[in-house]
């Protein structure tokens, strides 16, 4: 029994796959070997699944031994949320048909792994368009972003445009009028400040929505390709700068996989200390469950860094559309953009001006 060792590979719905999302249910494979000669008529295998909070499952299972040495244990976990998972010792016994004996033995096959909050699709965001009809700083900063020299395509010509913008080539080859498409100037630096103390969140969904909301915005920043950092605001701050490389928003997406709301006191003090949020002209997103003086003092922190400040408000799923439209409205008679959800699906119709 002792000489018995095992492999272990994960998959999703067949195919393996290196980022794991929150409801994914994950393929377990043990292929185990066993020694040639093992005169046992089958070896129970007991599997410890460990989540980073505490939570746990157990998969057992029986196997015959072959001649050949290899077996194959193959089940699947239930849909995981967030966090860090990882295996204990395979634990691996028999005894004999008459329960005189017992055999025990365990063994290591590692297989630690992690699954990413859950996120929705974000198709439009008002802030982030150079279009948007709203007032305000936000859209003066957005429509006065300018084109640049450099050419990002071609497209079809509008009525008005220059003759030096039409693109000669191109129009010679399709035989319709073809523009030159120049990149545009970047937007501000945008920060993503999730609010991380427990006293605004009345539900551990509550929470799971902040982080999903942070999560998804990441994505369509990488999608839009928007100079975008994430800053967390828990027992201890940790932030990370505005960037548009993967490797450095994929560590930012690896750093909401196990946060807790475990932050207490003010916010005022962590933000002083945080030099990187210090960056006139940037936007301020505050991802927060509060509506009170709590979070306007945050807010007027923002303003008075010469920040942009938006206020996503994370609602309760009991918490009901008036609630959410006096909420924007104090916010408005500040001055202060900001949206209400209550739900992830809630989310992209909030941030696109739709109907909620």
């Amino acid at each position: 029994m002792r000489r018995i060792r095992g492999t272990r590979s994960l998959s999703v719905d067949g195919e393996r796959s290196v980022l794991l999302k929150a409801g994914d249910a994950v393929q377990i494979r043990l292929e185990i070997q066993t020694p040639r000669f093992l005169p046992l008529p089958y070896i129970v295998l007991k599997e410890h699944l460990h989540r980073h909070n505490g939570d746990a499952w157990v998969f057992q299972e029986s196997i015959i031994p072959k001649m050949q040495r290899s077996s194959t244990l193959a089940y699947q976990t239930p849909p995981l949320e967030r966090g860090r998972y990882s295996f204990e010792d395979t634990e691996c016994y028999s005894e004999d048909i008459f329960g005189w004996m017992k055999h025990r033995s365990s063994f290591m096959a590692g297989g630690e792994f992690r699954i990413l909050p859950r996120t929705i699709f974000i198709p439009h965001w008002q802030l982030q368009s150079r279009n948007s009809r709203l007032a305000g700083t936000e859209t003066a900063v957005s429509m006065s972003r300018r084109e640049t020299t450099q050419i990002n395509g071609v497209r079809d010509y509008v009525y008005g445009d220059r003759i030096s913008r039409i693109h000669w080539n191109a129009t010679a080859k399709t035989g319709t009028w073809k523009s030159k498409e120049f990149e545009h100037e970047s937007l501000p630096k945008t920060f993503l400040v999730l609010d991380g103390h427990s006293i605004g969140y009345m539900k551990p969904e509550q929470f799971e929505l902040a982080v999903s909301t942070a999560a998804s915005l990441l994505e369509f920043g990488a999608r839009q390709r928007i100079n975008m950092g994430l800053c967390t605001l828990g027992k201890d701050f940790r932030g990370f700068a505005p960037s548009e490389g993967h490797l450095e928003r994929l560590e930012m997406l690896h750093h909401l996989v196990d946060i807790h709301a475990d932050g207490y006191g003010s916010h005022i003090p962590k933000l002083e200390k945080a030099r990187m949020l210090q960056s006139p002209g940037a936007f301020f997103i505050l991802i927060s469950p509060l509506s009170d003086e709590n979070l306007f003092s945050i807010l007027r922190w923002a303003k008075s860094h010469h920040m942009t400040p938006y206020h996503i408000h994370i609602a309760a799923s009991t918490t009901g559309s008036t609630r959410k439209s006096l909420v924007k409205s104090m916010l408005h008679e500040r001055g202060i953009r900001g949206i209400s959800a209550s739900s992830l699906s809630e989310l992209p119709a909030a941030l696109g001006g739709g109907v909620q």
